[in-house]
């Protein structure tokens, strides 16, 4: 092996070079073992939101202090037959409060059972004036047809991030840095997806968010990876694969952490806020979010350089070759020439 490393070349670098690549085998074990546990999450129990399986949501306003959720769910759900989530929140009009009561239902509330609802209520905080703000009944086929056109978004986004790298990187074997690419988003999609479940969060229309979001942002470290590694390669012609990608790993390295930090501080500086202002909604967006630009970070500099490596070492590729610029001919060749 010494012998074989005299072989190729070393180039002098401005940064303490990681050794990346030689921590493959920690970087594959963790992602798998993260992925398996996100996958179980799904056997402790997914709760889909209403929007995805169908059924009905009443709002009301309410005055004074917070009510007692569990107890009016524990209520409602003896009277209506089936399980009710309970939601408070701060109104956006006046010093009032709102309570969101949603529950699923095949054929909706009839117009007595929805008064008996609201007298139930009304009963339990005749000092609140619970007044009935809103009442819909969501059907399940347009929560499904969102579902469809979500999926086909992102299996249309992962098929374009593919070509996109495959030909912008044709340099550095362009078709497996997009195969890899994607491989670690999926991975951190599914991670992302398995935090949500494992924090009793609904598979709702904020989760679609987040993972139409992360299609896009998880993948901005490798990219950038990736262009380092086709400069490096022109720079340091001769050097060998791993070495070549631990050194472009280690200069972009202060980059991507910076980035991935930034975005994380502003996610933690909304869900501050949405908790002290009880907005719930908001809180199901950002710490997903938050969860996904971690796992994103790590896959981008550690997890994908690696998998590229391992491609190119199982096809026999060791170094990679420098492809000859071709030369511009155009109008600065004919301006060129005139001036002469």
């Amino acid at each position: 092996m010494a012998e074989k490393e005299k072989q190729f070349k070393h180039y002098p670098v401005d940064v303490k070079v990681r050794n990346f690549c030689g921590k493959s085998k920690l970087f594959f074990l963790l992602t798998l073992i993260l992925i398996v546990i996100a996958i179980a999450s799904s056997f402790t129990g997914v709760d889909i939101a209403l929007e995805f399986k169908g059924g009905t949501i009443i709002t009301y306003s309410y005055e004074g202090e917070a009510v007692d959720k569990s107890a009016i769910s524990s209520e409602l759900t003896d009277l209506i037959g089936t399980s009710v989530n309970v939601q408070d929140g701060e109104s956006l009009e006046g010093g009032s409060k709102t309570l969101t009561l949603s529950f699923t239902s095949n054929e909706g509330l009839t117009v007595d059972r929805q008064a008996q609802v609201t007298d139930a209520i009304q009963s339990r905080y005749p000092d609140a004036n619970v007044q009935l703000l809103d009442s819909n009944d969501v059907s399940a086929r347009s929560g499904s047809d969102f579902f469809a056109k979500c999926i086909v978004a992102a299996i249309f986004a992962a098929v374009i991030l593919i070509l996109y790298i495959a030909f912008r990187f044709k340099q550095i074997s362009g078709w497996s840095a997009g195969v890899c690419a994607i491989i670690g988003l999926l991975a951190t999609l599914v991670i992302t997806y398995g935090s949500v479940v494992l924090m009793g969060f609904e598979i709702d229309s904020n989760f679609m968010a987040v993972i139409l979001t992360l299609l896009g942002y998880a993948v901005n470290d490798t990219i950038v990876i990736y262009d380092r590694i086709r400069e490096n390669q022109e720079k340091m012609p001769g050097m060998y694969i791993e070495d070549l990608v631990n050194t472009s790993s280690s200069q972009s390295l202060r980059r991507s952490i910076r980035t991935s930090l930034t975005t994380l501080f502003a996610m933690v500086a909304v869900v501050v806020v949405s908790a002290i202002m009880g907005l719930d909604s908001i809180q199901h967006f950002a710490i997903p979010m938050a969860v996904g630009i971690l796992v994103g970070t790590y896959h981008s500099i550690c997890f994908v350089p690696s998998l590229w490596v391992w491609w190119q070492k199982r096809r026999g590729v060791e170094t990679l070759k420098v492809i000859p610029k071709k030369k511009k001919k155009g109008i600065k060749r004919m301006f060129k020439k005139n001036m002469c």
